[in-house]
């Protein structure tokens, strides 16, 4: 029986260590500059996040411990706290998940690696800079795990039809699998459902009542940033990877045999196609009068009434443990905007760098750029906005470029696997390793926040 509860103790230390420090600081004073609320957030705040990246219980239970804290340390009555799990930015990105499943479920994937290897031809350099593309713009708009998991598998049939072992075409695999990867982390900021972290940003700026971030004003914004990066990564991941060999007749050859098998388009597809850009449209058009989470739930409803999709896929393919975990997040983030955390926080990072804010206004933008692509390469996109959005927000700075620099940033998470939903799937396959991602995701890095200072510097300026 004591080893038992002493080998339970040594699995769950980091729940244990959570749950001391956060009664410990409960019981300590606070600061008297924030309000007991305030500083209950903080706690919560610093529980939840040793929880997310000591991964000690499943993430979806951290979303459901968040709303048990706020009603145990008294920031909110049940209904409140349950109100705030149901806003629009949820409604939004439970939408986008059960929309990604419904196109899955039309088999299109095999259909999009016929038109890129029709694009790029059996030269290797072309084949990454088609999957590297069309990753990259398919993501902007469906999200990162959607796109990875449909081509995550043509990208490996394609190395593997070569007929040689793994280790042989290592260059080739790292490249591919690469240019997959980082194409999609690129894209998932250039729209709102391009990653959580977009919708949680549009949340907290609209809560803040600081600005209504619509879809297309959120594309007008992060598009660019996106666009000249494409040109940069293709020719990184070049210089990164050197491919054993130029030319991939055999493997292409036989990957269109495979793929062509499948026969032409059928009608449910098209219909499938069609109902998909209808929703595009309405999020540009329409989110501002009826929100984006609607406009995800209406497609959604478009899928099932016309049978393109039934509710047992959905059901049980749409991972509602990450919706409860964005959730989560999302109230939290409103808590620490509504008791006044944030603002302390921010407040307290100003005094920090020591005036330094306040005389170059592009120092705040870098500190924010950094403290960013540091977290999210130890949590996740979404995670990393959730915690730091709501105190960048008011950094003293606009609020509409705090915060899109921040949602953008949170998508550097190119060092670690865990630093992105791409970076996780292709670390999944077992044929990548850790330096790995450090050769390449330095690089990345360095470019991506480059570009985003260029845009903060000589591009945003001209739209707020």
């Amino acid at each position: 029986m004591i080893k038992s509860v002493l080998y339970w103790s040594y699995q769950k230390r980091w729940l244990l260590f959570a749950f001391l420090l956060g009664a410990l600081l409960f019981y300590l004073p606070y600061p008297g500059e924030i309000t007991p609320e305030g500083y209950r957030a903080l706690i919560i705040t610093v529980m939840v996040v040793i929880l997310i990246i000591s991964e000690a219980v499943p993430l979806p239970a951290t979303g459901l411990l968040i709303a048990v804290l706020q009603v145990v340390f008294g920031l909110g009555a049940p209904s409140t706290v349950a109100q705030s799990y149901a806003s629009d930015a949820v409604f939004f990105i439970m939408g986008s998940l059960m929309l990604a499943v419904a196109i899955v479920r039309q088999g299109l994937d095999a259909r999009l690696t016929l038109g890129i290897l029709r694009l790029t031809g059996n030269r290797v350099t072309s084949i990454m800079w088609g999957f590297f593309v069309i990753s990259l713009l398919l993501t902007s708009f469906m999200g990162e795990h959607t796109i990875v998991a449909m081509l995550l598998p043509v990208v490996l049939i394609l190395v593997r039809n070569t007929g040689l072992d793994d280790r042989e075409v290592r260059g080739l695999m790292s490249l591919l699998l690469f240019a997959l990867a980082y194409g999609s982390v690129i894209g998932s900021f250039g729209t709102p459902s391009g990653g959580a972290r977009n919708a949680i940003m549009i949340e907290y700026l609209a809560d803040s009542g600081v600005a209504r971030m619509s879809y297309l004003r959120w594309i007008i914004f992060a598009y660019p940033v996106l666009l000249i990066q494409i040109p940069l990564g293709g020719w990184l991941l070049m210089r990164t990877f050197k491919p054993e060999m130029v030319y991939l007749d055999r493997a292409v050859r036989k990957l269109k045999v495979q793929v062509a098998r499948t026969g032409p388009l059928t009608p449910q597809q098209i219909l499938a196609v069609a109902l998909f850009v209808l929703i595009f449209l309405a999020w540009i058009f329409l989110s501002d009068f009826i929100g984006i989470g609607i406009v995800a739930l209406a497609g959604v409803f478009l899928y099932l009434a016309t049978g393109l999709v039934q509710w047992s896929d959905l059901n049980q393919r749409t991972n509602w443990g990450v919706v409860l975990l964005y959730a989560g997040a999302i109230s939290l983030g409103l808590q620490l905007k509504d008791t006044g955390a944030a603002m302390w926080v921010a407040q307290n990072l100003v005094q920090l760098a020591g005036g330094l804010m306040e005389q170059f206004a592009v120092v705040q933008y870098i500190l924010v750029i950094g403290l960013s692509t540091l977290v999210v390469n130890i949590m996740s996109p979404s995670a990393t906005v959730a915690v730091l959005g709501p105190m960048f927000i008011n950094f003293g700075g606009h609020p509409v470029l705090l915060g899109m620099t921040t949602a953008i940033a949170s998508a550097f998470g190119y060092l670690t696997a865990v630093g992105s939903p791409a970076g996780m799937i292709i670390a999944s396959t077992g044929l990548l390793k850790p330096r790995d991602f450090l050769r390449a995701g330095w690089r990345f890095t360095l470019m991506s926040i480059a570009c985003l200072l260029l845009a903060l510097m000589f591009y945003w300026p001209l739209l707020v």
